[in-house]
């Protein structure tokens, strides 16, 4: 069984389906606490569900695109099935994961959104680097970036490790009040960067702190 927080519908506000219609299947329960997490409610609580019933009222919503998120989900054993179960049910999958438990399990049509996390995070000794010769070509690799110095640690993170040839995008996105979009642009332009500035079209559209989004 899973710990579920909630299942919904809504557009995606990020990563390369931005204003896509998605369902939602938001697990409980997260290993990490990021300083500008916007889901702690996630952290505890949580309903008891079996995987049918999730993927049951995941099928009856009508929405093909589906994203599995947290809280970090891979927390869960049952994440796993609950995926193979969704692409078997005809769903186009999306997982944001956190980077900080190994991807090794995820079944391969399952597109995978890498949230690595900087300095700025208070966490960036979580992430697991041998998540990264992991990523498939259709996956992508996100940043959310608080300062300057996170946007250098994630310049040199994408050089070192190669990521423009590991992963199908690379996502730029500024800490909501904390990085203008637009000092973001100038960064990555005089870097030269081969990434994708984006904010996050949810904080745009509702309240910064609206929950189920």
């Amino acid at each position: 069984r899973l710990r579920v927080i909630e299942v919904y519908t809504s557009v995606q506000g990020e990563s390369s389906f931005v204003g896509l219609p998605c369902t939602f299947v938001r697990l409980a329960g997260c290993n990490l606490r990021c300083v500008w997490c916007d889901s702690t409610f996630t952290f505890k609580g949580g309903a008891h569900r079996a995987i049918d019933d999730v993927v049951a009222e995941v099928s009856a919503l009508g929405v093909r695109l589906v994203e599995v998120t947290g809280g970090e989900p891979l927390a869960q054993r049952q994440a796993i099935p609950l995926m193979e179960r969704l692409i078997a049910a005809g769903h186009q999958v999306l997982l944001e994961t956190s980077g900080s438990i190994s991807i090794e399990r995820v079944p391969e049509a399952v597109h995978i959104i890498l949230d690595l996390k900087p300095p700025g995070s208070g966490e960036a000794a979580k992430n697991l680097w041998s998540n990264v010769p992991l990523l498939k070509p259709k996956d992508e690799v996100k940043f959310v970036l608080a300062s300057r110095a996170d946007f250098e640690w994630a310049a040199q993170v994408i050089r070192e490790h190669r990521l423009n040839e590991r992963a199908g995008e690379l996502l730029l996105s500024p800490v909501f009040g904390a990085v203008r979009p637009e000092d973001l642009v100038d960064w990555t332009l005089a870097e030269r960067l081969p990434a994708r500035v984006q904010v996050q079209l949810h904080k745009i559209i509702w309240p910064p702190d609206a929950r189920g989004v």
